[in-house]
């Protein structure tokens, strides 16, 4: 690929917050996004802004009480788009940002604070129920139906006598069909936990030696494809999720991304192939998977097992000093992105010529 036909990243808009910003989010089917961290003060902000004749306008604040880590839309209707949190102080809370003076649905979800969540079954993705997943310093990782009122549907906790383990990142994935589901967790020791909802068992288990800082299925709707695991050594691992060996698990390709700690992935929602990977040095990367010619053959004794493909790089840029803390991609527009860093920027970006890939 020559330098002409490469995929460019752009900052298009770069505005610069005055609080801690943990994540951002694409509001969905709008050229609106929502910012969430906290005040100096100690208390948490989510703002609402719109792209509006390449400039960003603030269309509300909001200030709560305590800090705001994480944040998703993915088990929310898209007439409602009601926003699901989590914060410092263990709470679960789904938002109506239209009126948010009080949540539409609240927990106290765990001990501590919840570091991860995610959503399937809303925005017409995923079949099944609309769920919530989070993930907490507690050791816990539970699943909660924003339409069952304080307990979980499902609670993945230690075994007695194991230690508690910092759960740092939670995806959905395999939602394919009504009963279909799983929950894969990512420790601070490295450990990679499969949970599978349907038969709620733990479905496989690995670990990748250093503490699991984001993970994220390539789609949550279909039947498990591909899984990356990005990791603080400033590596990422993809997963071929198609086939489970019983002993050897699934086949992964590792790959060293960035000089620092590789802290987001996201995959282009247009193109599964595609994905960003945000570094602890403010950079950037596009990556593109190429599968194997074949995905599977079988072992000496005749059991399939999977057969990984490999990863090219096809753009980088550095953005900031700081770590990029968070990173989406518009639903809606290809090539349209916003991510936030630790220097207290939000920017939108523009990565061009994805459709020639």
């Amino acid at each position: 690929m020559s330098a002409f036909e490469k995929p460019q990243i752009i900052a298009h808009i770069q505005k610069g917050l005055n609080y801690t910003v943990f994540d951002c989010k694409w509001v969905p089917c709008s050229a609106k996004f929502v910012t969430m961290g906290n005040f100096a003060r100690g208390t948490g902000v989510i703002q609402m802004y719109e792209i509006q004749h390449g400039d960003l306008k603030l269309l509300r604040e909001i200030e709560k009480a305590k800090p705001i880590k994480c944040g998703t839309f993915g088990a929310a209707s898209l007439q409602q788009r009601y926003l699901a949190t989590g914060d410092f102080a263990g709470n679960l809370h789904i938002w109506n940002l239209e009126s948010p003076e009080i949540p539409v649905y609240s927990v106290k979800g765990h001990k501590e604070i919840i570091n991860t969540i995610d959503g399937v079954g809303g925005l017409g993705i995923g079949e099944g129920a609309p769920e919530i997943v989070t993930g907490s310093r507690d050791g816990t990782v539970k699943v909660w139906d924003p339409r069952q009122k304080d307990d979980p549907v499902a609670n993945m906790e230690p075994v007695q006598g194991e230690n508690k383990r910092d759960c740092w990142t939670v995806a959905f994935g395999n939602a394919y069909n009504q009963e279909e589901r799983v929950v894969c967790a990512g420790y601070d020791n490295g450990d990679i936990k499969l949970f599978d909802l349907r038969n709620m068992s733990l479905r496989w288990e690995t670990n990748i030696k250093n503490g699991v800082c984001s993970l994220e299925f390539d789609r949550k709707d279909i039947s498990m494809n591909k899984l990356v695991a990005t990791s603080l050594e400033g590596k990422f691992h993809v997963f071929d999720m198609r086939t489970q060996h019983p002993t050897k698990g699934f086949a992964s390709v590792s790959e060293k991304a960035h000089k620092s700690t590789v802290w987001q992935v996201r995959h282009l929602p247009q193109n599964r192939e595609l994905f960003l990977t945000a570094g602890g040095a403010g950079s950037l990367h596009l990556w593109k998977y190429e599968y194997p010619i074949q995905r599977s053959k079988k072992d000496s004794e005749g059991v399939e097992m999977g057969v990984a493909g490999s990863v090219s790089l096809l753009q980088n840029v550095t953005l900031s000093t700081q770590p990029i803390s968070s990173l989406d991609w518009s639903p809606d527009k290809r090539g349209l992105c916003i991510c936030s860093s630790f220097d207290q920027m939000v920017r939108v970006l523009i990565v061009t010529k994805l459709h020639k890939i």
